[in-house]
């Protein structure tokens, strides 16, 4: 028992971790690049054009003709510019990792195909409960072609903008807070890292005379820095990434998620007053919004790259290379040191000041907070059950019959429900509790006069049980991650990619919840195991066994029941800021296995064999949670 507490606090402390809190879905940050690109003018776009089949010199086979294809759909055989700022970020940890994944995988084209399907499910979504659907089997199709999906920068902010420390702060002094050495790793901190590795890179590229061969691999290498950079100057302008990272885990995704889906109202450093929404909720305005700065982002590097206005690209002895920026935003959680031309910083700043003005820190002044279910909680569970059995417990009781029951007890465990837009659930709990049956409806004789006996001659009378239950998530079978648990030591990586898959309906995903509009389905067979023991305190228990037409027996016995939930259906679910309360039905099967049998009554006789009970039933119960 002390091993597998352990173990689940350890798989507890992986998916609090494991939370994702990234900014535009991949069809949005795409929809918001494209429509950068085509608000170009024709000089630009022209320059554009130039540098992108300058670049894809060698990787015709991979990138499009053009620098963007609005035309392209589901099963893409290419990669456009657009794309790349989607799979930096969410699949992809610096510009170089990016261009690799971009250039020399195949999964990167599946989940290219994924990111289509999902535009098209959106837009044909008739109601939220769809519009979730539709994220749930992304997320699950993603994470299975990409197994780092879900804990991408799950040690950082990097996707989010730092809140402002008070009402007055200046725009000056928000920016150098956001970029100083040792500041916490942040979207404008990390958009301004890389967008200075691609001005540099395009001044380089117009300055020295290099070789063609040399001249491709540098620009494409600046497109990679300025792509990488693009995801976070978009993500600046998601609603759930504006309001504020303060909090634990659970305020930041439920402040993350609410504002997303129900916007919020901002104004940017250079006073323009908008309402954003965010992650896969964008309308068509807030493309608009953000493609303003994304826009004004790709004409400085083009004006770099053509020599418009220039950099010194050797300030501070900077080696520049002709391979993208390295600088991990999923493992870093401080902005680095950087000496670069107060230029530089300058021209940067004419984007920055486009952005949301953040909400505030912690205190007098902040935005409502909300949370999600995530995280430890101590709870009280009551049960009402019935059962249909199909039989007794004597070898030649085989006639079915019906037995109710009430549980009550405490739950410990660990809320994750919706860690990945709603559709996942990785709850792990264990119940400890009691246990009250009725007697059966079936007696255990088949003589008439039984049946005005009532509870006295049963065929299973009542009795009392010690009731506990688990539940965790599985990879492929039940209890899994927990026969696997080393792994988390040896190879943490792959083990947090098994728990996520685990908690978004397993490898093969026939265990995602499906939102309704009447309330949430889920099948859960392997998910959640009850035990109860009956006859383990001073009433230890005792039947009635015809043994023949003439002589009845008393027999002592102990039982253990095991109960397999099939499919679990929730109508109603509440939650206040550190409570929740909902309702859950479940069907169910299960087998009641008699031991310690011993004679009671008459003395001398040997004591008949007893046969385990089977039974299917319904168990309604209510769940109330306090989270920590």
């Amino acid at each position: 028992m002390k091993f597998i507490t352990q173990t689940l606090a350890l798989i507890a402390l992986l998916f609090i971790y494991s939370v994702k809190t990234f900014a535009w879905i991949y069809p949005e940050h795409r929809d918001i690049t494209l429509l950068a690109i085509q608000n170009l003018n024709l000089e630009y776009r022209s320059n554009l054009d130039q540098l992108w089949a300058e670049a894809r010199t060698g990787y015709e086979e991979r990138l499009t003709v053009t620098v963007i294809d609005a035309t392209q759909s589901v099963n893409p055989t290419h990669l456009d510019f657009a794309s790349w700022p989607a799979i930096a970020g969410d699949h992809s940890c610096s510009a170089k990792n990016m261009l690799y994944n971009v250039l020399q995988t195949d999964w990167i084209l599946k989940v290219a195909n994924i990111a289509a399907e999902l535009k098209i499910d959106i837009a044909n979504s008739e109601n939220r409960y769809e519009h979730v659907n539709a994220l749930r089997d992304s997320d699950i199709k993603l994470q299975r072609v990409d197994n780092e999906y879900a804990t991408r920068a799950g040690s950082n902010n990097v996707h989010f903008l730092l809140s402002r420390p008070k009402a007055d702060t200046e725009v000056r002094e928000y920016l150098i807070a956001c970029l100083s050495e040792g500041a916490e790793l942040n979207a404008l901190g990390a958009y301004t890292w890389y967008h200075i590795s691609a001005l540099l890179k395009a001044s380089k590229y117009f300055k020295e005379n290099l070789s063609d061969k040399k001249q491709s691999a540098l620009i494409l290498s600046a497109l990679a820095d300025e792509a990488f950079a693009l995801h976070f100057l978009q993500d600046a302008f998601a609603a759930g990434h504006t309001a504020g990272t303060w909090g634990d885990a659970s305020q930041r995704k439920g402040t993350h998620d609410y504002y997303n889906e129900r916007g919020l109202e901002v104004t940017t450093w250079d006073g323009r007053r908008m309402i954003l929404t965010g992650d896969a909720f964008m309308r068509h305005q807030d493309a608009e919004l953000a493609a303003i700065a994304i826009q004004l982002s790709i004409e400085q590097l083009l004006d770099a790259a053509t020599g418009k206005k220039t950099f010194n690209y050797s300030f501070g002895n900077e080696t520049i290379g002709s391979s993208p920026d390295t600088f991990n935003v999923c493992k870093n959680i401080y902005m680095p040191f950087r000496k670069v031309d107060p230029d530089i910083i300058i021209t940067c700043s004419k984007i920055l000041v486009t952005t949301p003005i953040p909400g505030l820190a912690t205190g007098l002044g902040e935005l409502p907070r909300f949370r999600t279910e995530l995280g430890m909680f101590i709870g009280v569970i009551s049960a009402i059950r019935g059962n249909t059995v199909n039989g007794g417990f004597g070898t030649e009781q085989n006639k079915p019959g019906a037995v109710g029951g009430i549980d009550a007890g405490i739950r410990l465990g660990l809320g994750l429900e919706g860690v990945l837009h709603g559709g996942g659930d990785g709850l792990v709990f264990l119940d400890f509790g009691w246990r009250q049956d009725a007697s059966s409806t079936m007696k255990f004789g088949n003589s008439p006069i039984l049946e005005e006996g009532g509870q006295f001659t049963a065929a299973i009378p009542s009795r009392e049980a010690y009731n506990f239950r688990i539940r965790m998530p599985f990879y492929l079978v039940p209890f899994d991650l927990l026969i696997t648990a080393p792994l988390l030591f040896i190879a943490p990586d792959t083990y947090a990619g098994m728990a996520v898959t685990a908690g978004l309906g397993g490898l093969i995903p026939w265990q995602a919840g499906i939102e309704t509009g009447i309330g949430r389905f889920q099948f859960i067979l392997g998910r959640e195991i009850g035990v109860a023991l009956y006859g383990r305190d001073k009433n230890i228990g005792a039947l009635l066994i015809p043994l023949d037409n003439q002589t009845t027996a008393l027999v002592n016995f102990k039982s253990v029941q095991l109960d397999f939930p099939i499919v679990e259906y929730r109508p109603f679910r509440t939650f206040s800021s550190d409570q929740s309360s909902s309702l859950v039905f479940q069907l169910n099967f299960g087998v009641d296995f008699p031991h310690s049998e011993s004679i009671r009554l008459p003395e001398g006789i040997e004591k008949p064999e007893l046969k385990p009970v089977w039974y299917v039933g319904l168990r309604t119960a209510f769940d109330w949670r306090y989270y920590f």
